[in-house]
């Protein structure tokens, strides 16, 4: 199953799989809904490369097939 994950806000929310994450006033992402594993593992993914990379000045939709 893919996963995709899309921008609401850059660096404050994301949709994955129509589930948000936010990240709360202590800088931590927040899912809202459980995510299952590989959602997980793809937001950790599209964290790493995307939100934590400073070359990206605006984050894209990724798709990411586990």
């Amino acid at each position: 199953m893919s996963v995709t994950i899309k921008p609401i806000i850059d660096h404050e929310s994301y949709e994955v799989n129509g589930k948000e994450i936010y990240k709360d006033t202590n800088g931590n992402f927040v899912f809202r809904q459980e995510l299952t594993t590989n959602e997980k593992t793809a937001f950790y993914n599209y964290r790493k490369a995307v939100i934590e990379n400073k070359n990206f000045k605006k984050h894209t939709k990724a798709t990411y097939n586990p």
